[in-house]
């Protein structure tokens, strides 16, 4: 199986880990946290994916070959009409090649193998009163019991998902930078300080909280070593006739091309988010997981980095998969599986009220991309965004993926200088609270607001 056909930068291609302009949605950071939204890669994406094309199985990178039978368990449990809002509407909103997928009046003809020309028929129900329960083990709100007094969360099971890795692993994933003779700032070592205050509160509130990461240590067993002879295969693929074994240096452009540059990405992108999945899916059995992350903006040489001004607030739901990414056996598969759970009808209330508690509690505008080229805004807060990242598509439940503050605006850099506090502390003029309790805060509030008011209302 052609696991290892993708674009040359996996570095931008992907991940739960990931960054929120991160996974499946192409965020690249080359120097320091730097993203583009863009699709696009240094080596030609067209050439290499139609050379995928001529593979019996088209995967993506370490992926596995879907399962398709298994969508036999979702038959008659959505209508036509329903199936198509989501297939336009959050899912495929940039197109995809006709033959992927064909919605008729009573069923759906999905591609399952160009090669061979199998295609897998999932037969609507005949309308609204007529669908078949949903098989998921996540429980959406309106199904949870009432909650206990003082407990607005009680019985609610919610996994923390710290992105990326912190401590020695931070300057290879190269979320890290350092001001002078300051402490440097490290994201996976941020959202995990985010995700102990959170869980505190969340298991005050009556939640059973679980932890997707709960150190700076990887959750793969697996290391960039193993990964290079994978990593070698890639770079011939995209041209590279002889790559360099090594990255001689951290700022040479051509580093991407070197067999270590790739083969760390394949650990701490792809492995990583793929076994954290699979802690989601087969161990944790969460009814939603919380992503957190913290936001930046190109910073240049991380050991010199520039401080900007701005600074903003996202979060983003699955979605707005790209035509070229639907080409992918597994992701089609994927996608379909998502959208026959019904996840996305629990993320956007859930996505909307907390980004409003959010923003409420930090004062943030919402962030706005400089291109629609792999997302759509969505909902009515103006701070959500369907996107395919890794992770969201994976975890077999609701995803929201937190995107709050950028690391290297002046004032978080001050705040996250001045560290964990109780009370508020004159932040540059300004009595502030610690930022990693407001950020733990706001998530919380906007889980009460939400489960609150959904909570119990099956009829």
């Amino acid at each position: 199986m052609n696991s290892y056909i993708v674009t040359s930068a996996l570095r931008f291609n992907e991940s739960s880990l990931g960054r929120s302009n991160s996974a499946k949605q192409l965020v690249w950071r080359p120097a320091g946290l730097q993203r583009f939204v863009s699709r696009t890669s240094t080596f030609l994406f067209a050439a290499i994916f139609a050379a995928g094309l001529q593979a019996a199985d088209n995967i993506n990178v370490l992926g596995k070959k879907p399962r398709w039978e298994v969508l036999e368990h979702y038959q008659q449990t959505i209508t036509r009409d329903e199936f198509a809002h989501l297939i336009n509407d959050v899912y495929a909103t940039h197109g995809f090649a006709p033959d992927l997928i064909e919605i008729g009046e009573d069923a759906a003809r999905i591609l399952m193998n160009r090669d061979a020309q199998k295609f897998f028929t999932l037969r609507f129900a005949s309308g609204a009163g007529e669908q078949k329960r949903v098989p998921r083990l996540w429980r959406p709100a309106r199904s949870l019991p009432p909650a206990e007094p003082g407990k607005p969360l009680s019985g609610l099971r919610i996994a923390l998902d710290p992105g990326h890795l912190g401590g020695k692993w931070a300057k290879m994933e190269e979320r890290w930078f350092q001001v002078g003779d300051s402490k440097p700032v490290q994201e996976g070592d941020l959202t995990l300080r985010v995700a102990r205050l959170l869980a505190t509160r969340l298991r005050h509130l009556g939640a059973k909280v679980s932890f997707v990461r709960s150190n700076d240590e990887p959750t793969t067993s697996k290391r960039p070593d193993d990964f290079r002879e994978l990593a070698k295969k890639i770079l011939i693929k995209n041209g590279v006739a002889h790559p360099r074994a090594d990255v001689l240096d951290p700022t040479d452009p051509e580093k991407e091309h070197t067999i270590r540059w790739q083969s760390e990405i394949l650990f701490y992108r792809y492995s990583e988010i793929r076994r954290r999945a699979a802690l989601v899916n087969f161990k944790l059995h969460p009814d939603l997981v919380v992503c957190l992350h913290f936001n930046a903006e190109g910073w240049g040489d991380p050991a010199s980095p520039t401080l900007t001004d701005n600074n903003h607030l996202h979060l983003l739901v699955n979605g707005s998969y790209l035509a070229e990414e639907l080409e992918f056996d597994d992701e089609r598969f994927e996608m379909i599986r998502r959208l026959l759970s019904r996840a996305y009808d629990e993320e956007l209330p859930l996505a909307d009220t907390i980004s409003l508690a959010m923003a409420r509690e930090t004062g943030l505008a919402p962030y706005a991309y400089p291109t629609t080229n792999s997302t759509t805004r969505v909902g009515e807060s103006g701070y959500v965004y369907a996107r395919n990242l890794l992770a969201t598509r994976l975890y077999r439940c609701p995803v929201i993926y937190c995107e709050p503050y950028v690391m290297n605006s002046k004032e978080v850099f001050a705040r996250i200088q001045a560290g964990d506090y109780e009370g508020t502390r004159n932040i540059n003029g300004v009595e502030r609270k610690s930022i990693f309790r407001e950020y733990a805060d706001s998530v919380a509030d906007g889980l009460v607001e939400y489960y609150s008011k959904a909570r119990g209302s099956d009829d």
